[in-house]
């Protein structure tokens, strides 16, 4: 029993000596001195087609605003929050679908063309034909359809809809629970699609001009990867070369105590 443990303790004191403290520290600096970065231009999302956009209204009059908020009639009765949804990674998909031609339709109001607008102008927009039917409108927009996934090695990788309009690279590792100890973080890939194509592009995060990347902001739709290093690979290699000498020694004792 002891030559069993001891195998195991030999793989994981193994797996942890090939990592080294450059590889998993972020935002390195090699003067060692205090400075500033210039961070990347803020990415505003704009509404396309086939999003899926929240409209909640609110006015002086409760009960006319609520002709305008049917779909959060649907949202209650699940007895979820849009909060819950959010963060379970399953959004609830109700609400207003932007058709190809960049409309939606409201109640009262008709078809509007939202397309290519930024959801504050959206909800501007909207704001200004409920007018003649509410008194002091307040109107709310969310897009729905702003998701992003992080995969490979990460603590939770998922799927995760954002419930602003920014999130960073940075932001949505801390969502998935950060890369573990043997994500290449100096080599993290971005998948985004772009103009009717997919583009690829690799992030060091252990270094500071990170926050100038066109890829600190990301855009919805985005897939984050994150490659498990050498010492995971070499790990796993050892694991399974070790797996079988470990039960033929775990067998070897059963039978031992049998015959005694």
């Amino acid at each position: 029993m002891f030559v069993v443990i001891a195998c195991f303790c030999g793989v994981c004191f193994g797996e942890l000596s090939c990592v080294s403290s450059r590889q998993v520290v972020y935002f390195q600096d090699n003067s060692g001195a205090k400075g500033s970065v210039p961070i990347a231009e803020s990415y505003v999302p704009r509404i396309k087609q086939g999003d899926v956009l929240s409209i909640q209204v609110s006015s002086l009059n409760a009960d006319a605003s609520a002709f305008f908020n049917p779909h959060a009639l649907t949202t209650l009765s699940t007895g979820r929050t849009q909060q819950q949804a959010n963060t379970s990674g399953l959004p609830e998909m109700a609400g207003y679908l932007v058709a190809a031609s960049g409309e939606i339709e409201l109640p009262l109001v008709g078809r509007l063309s939202v397309g290519d607008l930024t959801v504050s102008e959206c909800s501007a927009l909207i704001k200004q034909k409920l007018s003649p039917f509410l008194k002091e409108p307040t109107v709310n927009v969310r897009n729905q359809n702003f998701r992003i996934s992080v995969l490979g090695e990460v603590t939770r990788p998922a799927l995760f809809t954002i419930p602003n309009d920014q999130v960073t690279l940075i932001e949505a590792l801390s969502l998935a629970g950060d890369a573990t100890i043997y994500g290449r973080r100096d080599n993290v890939l971005v998948i985004r699609e772009e103009s009717g194509k997919k583009t690829f592009s690799r992030v060091d995060l252990t270094q500071r001009n990170l926050f100038r990347s066109p890829y600190y902001y990301l855009h919805p739709n985005d897939i984050v990867y994150v490659e498990p290093g050498k010492a995971r690979v070499a790990n796993a290699d050892r694991f399974y070369l070790i797996v079988p000498t470990v039960l033929s020694a775990l067998s070897f004792i059963a039978i031992l105590l049998t015959r005694n």
